[in-house]
């Protein structure tokens, strides 16, 4: 039996359908035909139903004949082309293309069938590269990316340097919105609960029945409905976010746009170091102060949610190898607990001996959180104090000096890049030391919100939540111990 594969990942107007595919594959076949086609997919890979069920069907020993209107019909991918390729080989499985004319019963045909292949990857990476470009640049402008309109917004149509782009316009909705971040900001609701109240209060929620945490999460994390201040600016910049545009941009009435690879379940974006921020064309409603604070509550749960599931210590998913950097496991044997490197026993990596006793560890890393929480000062902080505003617009101060300097370095003689490097070494300098300050300022501010906290005296379950909200990772190495704090 023979096969006809067609596939087709959008309708446009100069694609040849699928059952135009198939009509024309069809003269070619000699003998009773199967037709497998895959519609809506990408050739990027090879999740594809009937191709799968195709596949399927030649190691069982069905088929003698494959035909496809164009390789790109069928794959993408050289790497997964040539998996795909040893498989028909392995089954003497014919492969015809009807539109590029070759023999792959000869060494010219074969390697004209990868030369094909390579342009075929050369094509989908091109365009998906043009793509992501568009995507970024219409960013970097504030110019809403296209889909559904969050939540509060309606899409509107305006003309910008001659052009007509999209630019989201609050709708009655937003008063929904604002009552959210109001009420998260009190200390003691949690989404759980704002969830249960947003329902028992008849209030639509989008495209769910109920409330609940996720829904919420989407709407709290989004820069689209603060009104940007330098604040904002700061949070993200200590974030590692990458942002369009300097302090100066942040201080006006307009949103934000965020972009970058989101956890589609939560709807939250993964990292926020390889996101992309930039001012918007649109005009927030939150006021800053109230996002931010709902931001820093977030994060608090986020860390606090971050404990490991282990129930032998209270540092499970912390632990560290100092040799691989693999996470090290906690067992129990006959009454007695091991460490186990992740490396060596997952991975055969390691050679990394580890000396120390779990009750060692623990008692190691429990004084030191005891020291930690005796050393911070007893006061009310907010989200973010007027010493981390000073801090980190000086930072962002000098980078920006840093940044001109650079610029200046291609037009310089040798007598300016003396000048230059030494105004570079300086700033660095003072660069180096905010990092430092800021640094203690965060340590210092986490110990604060804990500093009632009678460390020995938590039980087993509290001393994961506040070891998880101080610290970063344990570094164990033979028997040495370095705490890499939370900051």
């Amino acid at each position: 039996m023979e096969a006809i594969y067609a596939r087709q990942s959008v309708e446009k107007k100069d694609s040849l359908s699928i059952e135009g595919q198939i009509e024309l594959c069809a003269r070619e076949c000699c003998t009773d035909y199967t037709v497998y086609a895959d519609r809506g997919y990408s050739g990027k890979n090879t999740n594809r139903p009937d191709f799968e069920r195709m596949l399927e069907d030649i190691v069982a020993g069905k088929i003698s004949k494959v035909v496809v209107y164009r390789l790109d019909r069928f794959s993408r991918s050289i790497s997964d082309f040539g998996q795909i390729w040893n498989v028909l080989q392995k089954h003497n499985v014919e492969f015809v293309s009807i539109t590029e004319k070759f023999d792959t019963s000869t060494p010219m045909g074969r390697a004209m069938l990868h030369i094909i292949m390579v342009f075929a990857q050369l094509e989908r990476e091109t365009i998906a590269q043009r793509i992501k470009d568009n995507y970024y640049q219409r960013a970097k402008y504030g110019s809403w990316l296209g889909g559904p309109a969050p939540f509060g917004f309606d899409i509107q149509r305006t003309c910008e340097n001659g052009k007509n782009v999209p630019v989201l316009v609050a709708n009655k909705d937003a008063e929904i919105v604002k009552h959210i971040f109001t009420e998260y900001a009190q200390p003691k609701i949690s989404l759980g609960m704002l969830a249960r109240m947003l329902t028992a209060e008849d209030i639509p929620c989008i495209k769910r029945e109920h409330w609940d945490s996720v829904a919420l999460s989407r709407i709290l994390h989004n820069p689209c409905y603060v009104c940007l201040t330098p604040e904002v600016y700061l949070f993200y910049k200590n974030k590692g976010v990458q942002i369009c545009g300097g302090i100066e941009d942040f201080s006006q009435d307009y949103a934000g746009l965020l972009i970058g690879k989101r956890d589609r379940s939560a709807g939250k974006y993964t990292e926020l170091a390889d996101c992309h921020f930039s001012p918007a064309n649109h005009k927030g409603f939150i006021p800053a102060a109230i996002w931010l604070q709902c931001q820093h509550k977030l994060d608090r749960n986020r860390q606090i949610k971050n404990t490991g599931k282990g129930k032998y210590t209270w540092l499970s998913g912390l632990l560290k190898c100092g040799g691989c950097g693999y996470g090290i496991k906690v067992s129990k044997t006959k009454q007695k607990l091991y460490l186990r490197c992740s490396g060596r026993t997952n991975y055969s990596v390691c050679s990394e001996k580890l000396l120390l006793s779990v009750d060692e560890i623990e008692s190691a890393v429990g004084d030191s959180i005891e020291t930690l929480l005796a050393g911070c000062c007893i006061q009310q902080n907010s989200a973010i104090t007027t010493a981390d505003l000073d801090s980190n617009a000086a930072l962002a101060l000098i980078d920006t000096k840093i940044e001109r300097l650079l610029l200046t370095i291609t037009e310089a003689n040798n007598v300016s890049m003396k000048y230059i490097n030494k105004e570079l070494g300086k700033l660095d300098a003072k660069k180096n030391d905010l990092l430092k300050k800021i640094a203690e300022q965060h340590l210092q501010k986490k110990g604060e919100e804990l500093q009632d906290i009678e460390f020995s005296a938590l039980e087993f379950e509290e001393k994961k939540v506040v070891a998880a909200r101080l610290i970063k990772k344990v570094i164990l190495h033979g028997e040495n111990i370095e705490i890499v704090w939370n900051v």
